[in-house]
């Protein structure tokens, strides 16, 4: 088996619209939650939400382009570039049928849709864009990033909601590992902040309804948690062969060294009463990566900031580790950035990555109120230093999906 490598970053997020801007940001503990501006929230029972500030599309793609394209495309594009451009990876010097991408995304372009749907409403079916479909479609971010890098190797999309970065990863990592590519771009894209996604998790009662206190609303572990706060924006990582990474004698983050994927078979939404499809996806990534549970320095958490996703994760952590978690930090970057959904797992690998390059756990803060069935170390609202060289990342999504992901410092 090929051993596989990390050597570029993208994240465009609602804490900083490139990678340096977005970790200076987790690692001061700062809030991107605020006041939803994308549209009159004022009847929504939650009117607040994670937005991307400042994005401008056309500093990543031409004007015709952008028009053709949701948000949802446009944010994998943007953060598509920076992680090519941080690679040091020239797209005209690769073997373009052995640079593949895979990009998940759990909803796709609703903007799309909510948009083109009042047009069918308003102005009949023969005004309904001949783009809505392509623009509209899940696997349309990958197909598009795949056509500006002319990468020719494997390309799909992950829709497993809140898990679809984490599998995508997951998955390049094993096409890398089978020798199936060379190179590939993976991770996680989301554009959700729009009236009906937001009118649909507000129905579900899913949302935080903390409207007075957007930077507080967000409250992973903590015990007056109400709900998740809802994100946008993308992360997308170079992944390499390690030969290949060596021969272009390219940078070198760190390793990817394992992968777990499960399965709760137990509900819709809410996760197993017992966290045990979240506790077989870390087992089953620790097996993979050949590590014992002492190895893990820190978990990046699903950590949502609802009742039972922040309780039962803690019940899983403790499952697989014992004794041992209550030695590791289990942080949450969610009380910062908001809930990205499909492109959580992404970007948080991305925080993972450079947690381990500058031996800093970003916080989870808003935390105040200790919960006693939350009650490890969450790094609570301050960034802990200490080294890392071994750390989990943790994405469970709506239909009991489970991704996790174990990287660790490259040893040569």
């Amino acid at each position: 088996m090929e051993r596989v490598v990390v050597t570029g970053l993208g994240v465009v997020s609602p804490v900083g619209l490139n990678v340096a801007d977005f970790w200076k940001s987790l690692c001061e503990g700062k809030s991107g939650i605020d006041t939803v501006t994308k549209f009159d929230a004022s009847g929504f029972d939650t009117r607040i939400a994670a937005e991307l500030k400042g994005f401008v599309p056309e500093n990543y793609m031409d004007k015709k382009e952008v028009k053709r394209a949701d948000p949802c495309a446009q944010y994998a594009i943007a953060a598509s570039s920076e992680a090519v451009r941080d690679a040091g990876l020239d797209p005209a010097r690769v073997d373009g049928n052995r640079f593949g991408v895979i990009i998940g995304t759990g909803i796709g372009g609703i903007q799309t849709f909510e948009a083109q749907h009042a047009i069918l409403m308003e102005k009949g079916p023969s005004r309904v864009s001949p783009f809505f479909i392509p623009m509209m479609i899940a696997n349309m971010p990958s197909g598009l990033v795949s056509m500006k890098l002319s990468a020719k190797g494997p390309n799909f999309a992950t829709v497993t909601a809140c898990a679809s970065g984490a599998h995508a990863i997951g998955e390049a990592f094993r096409m890398l590992q089978k020798g199936d590519a060379d190179v590939m771009l993976a991770g996680g894209t989301e554009a959700t902040v729009s009236p009906m996604a937001m009118a649909g998790f507000c129905s579900m009662k899913a949302l935080s309804t903390r409207n007075d206190e957007p930077q507080k609303a967000s409250r992973p572990f903590d015990k007056m948690r109400d709900g998740f706060v809802m994100g946008e924006g993308a992360g997308l990582v170079v992944l390499e062969t390690l030969g290949h990474a060596r021969a272009r004698d390219a940078r070198i983050y760190c390793e990817l060294v394992g992968y777990g994927a499960t399965a709760d078979a137990y509900h819709m939404t809410a996760p197993d009463e017992n966290g045990d499809g979240a506790a077989r996806a870390m087992k089953s990534a620790l097996a993979d990566a050949g590590l014992p549970v002492e190895s893990v320095d820190c978990i990046n958490a699903h950590g949502t900031s609802t009742p039972l996703n922040d309780k039962l994760e803690t019940t899983a952590v403790k499952a697989v580790f014992g004794e041992h978690a209550r030695k590791l930090v289990l942080n949450s970057t969610k009380s910062m950035t908001g809930h990205l959904l499909g492109a959580a797992g992404g970007v948080e690998f991305a925080a993972c990555v450079l947690s381990m390059r500058d031996s800093i756990i970003p916080p989870t803060i808003n935390y105040e109120v200790p919960d006693e069935e939350c009650d490890l170390d969450y790094a609570p609202n301050v960034a802990v230093r200490r080294e890392v060289n071994v750390t989990m990342s943790n994405s469970l999504g709506f239909g009991g999906h489970n991704a996790c992901l174990i990287l660790r410092k490259f040893a040569g």
